[in-house]
């Protein structure tokens, strides 16, 4: 989740029943969705002993410190583990895995029945997912082709607000309704949900 440390497990099992040293470098990158390289935030070498049979976990953290300034739009992660098996005339594995950090913040309730023509309430919760606060809030409310801009009070670490919007619809059917929020730690953290207007 974002604004939370990552903490991942990289598994080696060693199939033979000679022992093994496999040199592991472990790096991680944050990427655009082209997987195009924005920042490395991980590198590390370990070395590890593996008997007959063996198996062996190697923990791997990284801090929401480390990966937040970084990370754009996309959230996206590329974390690779080359281990090499020593004296084997370069054996090497290649371990790849792209990290999708999910955003649980934006949270929209509906009241029970919405009828055309009679004001209706919404509710739409935020949050700060990160362990530091972010000021500079806003909230875009796009609905029924127009668009609200509304600011917001500064948000303390991992704080979560609400604001009720108010909006008559003016036909029935389906109704989309996107919000938008952005601050400045973070920016364009969406949320959608599709209203079922009722003839009145």
């Amino acid at each position: 989740v974002f604004g939370k440390d990552i903490n991942l497990i990289l598994v080696l099992n060693n199939l033979s029943s000679d022992r093994k040293t496999v040199k592991v470098d472990m790096s991680a990158s944050t990427i655009l969705y082209t997987r195009r390289t924005v920042a490395e935030i991980l590198k590390a070498t370990t070395s590890v002993e593996l008997g007959s049979k063996q198996g062996k976990h190697i923990r791997v953290k990284i801090p929401y410190a480390h990966y937040g300034r970084y990370l754009t739009t996309d959230k996206r992660i590329q974390v690779t583990a080359l281990c090499e098996v020593m004296r084997t005339h370069g054996l090497k594995l290649l371990v790849e895995k792209t990290i999708i950090l999910e955003d649980t913040n934006i949270i929209i309730k509906l009241p029970r029945r919405i009828v055309v023509n009679k004001a209706a309430t919404l509710e739409i919760s935020y949050a700060n997912p990160l362990p530091e606060p972010v000021s500079r809030c806003v909230l875009l409310v796009t609905l029924m082709n127009q668009q609200v801009k509304i600011n917001l009070a500064r948000l303390a670490p991992r704080e979560r607000s609400k604001i009720y919007f108010e909006f008559t619809p003016r036909r029935s059917g389906p109704l989309q309704l996107q919000v938008d929020f952005s601050c400045d730690k973070f920016s364009h953290v969406k949320g959608f949900v599709t209203i079922a207007v009722a003839p009145s």
